[in-house]
């Protein structure tokens, strides 16, 4: 009974110790392994307008990709030129093109891509309100500069006609940061305005001399959603997602239009024979075309042409990967998150300027 006991706990002891044992080899594995899976790591920062997509992208690919870490982080525009030019980051996002300073800080060849292109939407939070809200130009022009001031002034019922538009003061909400999002509205405005382009200006912060500040797409959007009488400019997605109506907007053909992903690219295609270059960058607001939105914008991924900059030859082949896959599977996704998918005139020439990318002067391998 003695030598039976002691056997018995012998094997007991054992088994336990195996178990041990195993399962700390497992771990240690497991560790490893994941470890291995994260090996490439590519940060990036930027627009804020494109995100939703961007964060749709990254799990897509990192799915198809595990040995691929990235991280965006929507900052807006202005901080994402301000990262890329600093080498922080290993690309960037902007809707707005970077200036001829900003190219110059940068001190090395800059390359930037349309990823994606969307439509700046008008956005309000109007109660008692039903139906399609028509906004013209020059209206709009004239909220931003605190002209008009009531929901129902007469300019705003003149192409609303029998709407029932309440007697509300109207709130302005404009973006806090250096947005390209910004950067587009002001470049809308100033088309439909002397006095916005002369007032507001045309750039990433813009000089507004009345409105609520929100940081980033987000804050706009929360603060759309706080105040009544409250009107802004976020991209769709911002805007569908949070239930939040959005106006129809006049067009250069005189239709009422909005956002959609088809208007968006109606305005994308009336100006791709415009995209050439290193810097394929072209506006597409105010386009021609009964089918186009005329607050439209692609919205651009940046990296420098020598990608010596990431110090890693991996992560260089990472970019270039990943840059290719946005240009061709990642557009299947974008209809459906309120965005428009790049036209294959468009994706074509991208591509082209992707393949000549270069590691230390020398081909990505």
């Amino acid at each position: 009974m003695i030598r039976g006991s002691t056997g018995f706990g012998f094997a007991k002891d054992a088994s336990m110790c195996f178990a041990r044992w195993f399962g700390f080899a497992v771990v240690m594995v497991g560790i490893h392994t994941a470890a291995v899976l994260a090996d490439t790591r590519l940060n990036g920062t930027g627009a804020s307008l494109p995100a939703p997509l961007y964060q749709a992208w990254i799990a897509d690919y990192k799915a198809a990709h595990p040995d691929v870490e990235i991280d965006y982080q929507a900052k807006g525009s202005g901080a994402g030129i301000s990262a890329i030019t600093d080498k922080t980051v290993d690309f960037a996002g902007s809707d707005a093109p970077l200036t001829d300073a900003e190219l110059a800080r940068a001190g090395g060849h800059i390359v930037e891509i349309p990823a994606t292109a969307g439509g700046v939407a008008i956005a309000y939070n109007l109660p008692g309100f039903s139906g399609d809200l028509k906004l013209t130009g020059p209206v709009v022009a004239d909220i931003f500069l605190g002209n008009i001031t009531k929901w129902n002034d007469a300019k705003i019922a003149a192409v609303n006609p029998g709407a029932a538009l309440p007697d509300l003061a109207i709130a302005p909400i404009v973006r806090g940061d250096k947005s390209g999002t910004t950067f587009v509205f002001t470049s809308y405005l100033a088309t439909q305005s002397d006095d916005a382009k002369e007032v507001i200006g045309v750039d990433k912060t813009g000089n507004w001399p009345v409105g609520q500040r929100g940081e980033k797409s987000d804050g706009v959007t929360q603060l759309l959603l706080q105040v009544k009488g409250g009107v802004g400019y976020i991209e769709l997605n911002y805007a569908s997602k949070n239930h939040l109506p959005v106006a129809l907007l006049q067009n250069k053909a005189g239709k009422f239009v909005a956002p959609t992903p088809d208007a968006v690219s109606a305005a994308a295609t009336a100006a791709a024979v415009k995209l050439s270059g290193d810097q394929m960058t072209t506006s597409i607001w105010n386009q021609d075309g009964e089918k186009s939105y005329p607050i439209s914008t692609f919205s651009y991924l940046i990296v420098y042409k020598d990608l010596a900059y990431v110090k890693d030859g991996a992560k260089a082949k990472a970019i270039v990967d990943f840059l290719g896959w946005v240009e061709s599977d990642g557009q299947s996704k974008s209809a459906a998150l309120d965005y428009a998918p790049l036209s294959d005139e468009v994706t074509t020439k991208v591509k082209r300027l992707i393949g000549s990318l270069t590691y230390s002067g020398g081909p990505v391998k």
